[in-house]
């Protein structure tokens, strides 16, 4: 017989996967928030978490504890809405697990195993951050963080990064392939696979690091282009989206989602991050690159996205929001799932005509306080004139 206290934790885990999620007061004509997060520690299986024979559990007590959710791969496939979770246990380990959704703003359910990857790397300690691409030949590919112990110091921190690949044709079955290695750069995070080929090679967007936290002499996102997938080598890596001092970027930037082809460029979103007194500060930025050639930056909107509010401020890892995850529908509306504070899941959702408005007709940023204040000048006198109009 079950515990009493599992038909409590039933009973309401199932309220909170199947609370209609709604959308917020939010306004500033880009995007909708939604009131819920998507994904929590309290969505996780009752299964994963403890074990429901009172005869070796008599207290009813989480035996593998979940710490966190957060930073999900996202694709839509036969009509529903499927994110890849990043999934830390209470021993800070990360693994990913598939939520699956009807509509991709609530009621994500999981599957009922995690995903367990073939072991090939046998020095490999963590993995976290999976992008997912539909690639145009055939297969879906993961391409997530693989973490390693640095043994060339003493130091318990100090971890090297790669970028591990995967691939899949149905989320169930996955095909684990060598990690990429890119030539001129030590360390490799938050690497995303371009969806098409280009010049008949498969390219990525990279994040040359020096070493594990810091970018060093990595000056933004990169591209690079491959022959082999299975054996991926980059030898260069040209620079898109750049680091710039004194802007959201100025410490780091990255790649998130796979980009989103509109008939204007690709879209990416990605992320940026600056120092604080307070610590790094995570926010989600957009540009958009060449159609034909997506290394090159076509437009460049100033300033953040997305920036966390309210309690997406509070979490494991405090003022971050983070995405590497978003689905670009069929009808042409844009699902952007985002972390906050490393903590849980949220969804914004916009249209492909909004990001194309937001992203080519927002002024870029002109990089000095007093050209800023003569912009904005310059769209108070516009309304003023307008206003007067009326």
């Amino acid at each position: 017989m079950l515990h009493k206290n599992y038909y409590i934790e039933q009973e309401k885990q199932e309220k909170l996967l199947s609370r209609k999620n709604v959308k917020s007061d939010f306004y500033n004509g880009i995007f909708d928030r939604y009131e819920y997060p998507i994904i929590t520690r309290e969505h996780i299986p009752l299964t994963w978490r403890y074990d429901l024979n009172p005869d070796t559990n008599p207290y009813f007590m989480e035996r593998l504890g979940i710490n966190a959710v957060m930073n999900s791969g996202a694709i839509k496939l036969n009509g529903k809405y499927y994110l890849v979770v990043r999934i830390e246990g209470n021993d800070r380990k990360s693994f990913f697990g598939v939520a699956e959704s009807d509509n991709g703003i609530d009621n994500f359910r999981f599957w009922d195993y995690p995903i367990l990857l073939e072991d090939t790397c046998p020095e490999e300690t963590n993995v976290y951050d999976m992008r997912l691409t539909h690639h145009e030949d055939g297969y879906i590919y993961g391409v997530f963080c693989s973490e390693s112990k640095d043994t060339s110091v003493s130091d318990l921190s100090a971890a090297v990064a790669a970028a591990g690949i995967v691939r899949t044709k149905d989320l169930k079955t996955w095909e684990r392939l060598l990690n990429l290695k890119t030539l001129r750069s030590p360390q490799q995070r938050n690497v995303a696979l371009h969806p098409e080929f280009v010049n008949g090679k498969y390219a990525f967007y990279t994040r040359p690091m020096d070493d594990f936290i810091d970018t060093g002499s990595g000056g933004g996102i990169g591209f690079g282009l491959c022959d082999d997938i299975t054996h991926a080598v980059i030898d260069e890596e040209k620079m898109t989206s750049l680091r710039k001092y004194h802007t959201i970027t100025e410490a780091k930037n990255g790649a998130g989602a796979t980009p989103i082809k509109t008939e204007k460029g690709w879209i990416h979103i990605a992320h940026g991050v600056r120092n604080t007194a307070a610590g790094l500060r995570y926010v989600i930025y957009a540009f958009a690159t060449d159609l034909n050639d997506p290394s090159r930056v076509i437009a460049e909107p100033s300033g953040l996205l997305i920036a966390p509010r309210g309690d997406e401020r509070v979490g494991d890892v405090s003022n971050v929001v983070f995405t590497n995850g978003a689905i670009a529908d069929e009808n042409g509306d844009v699902y952007i799932y985002y972390a906050s504070s490393d903590t849980r899941m949220h969804v914004a959702v916009t249209t492909k005509d909004k990001l194309m408005d937001y992203v080519f007709n927002t002024p870029v940023d002109p990089l000095r306080s007093v050209e800023c204040v003569a912009q904005r000048c310059d769209l108070i006198k516009k309304n003023l004139e307008f206003l007067a109009k009326q």
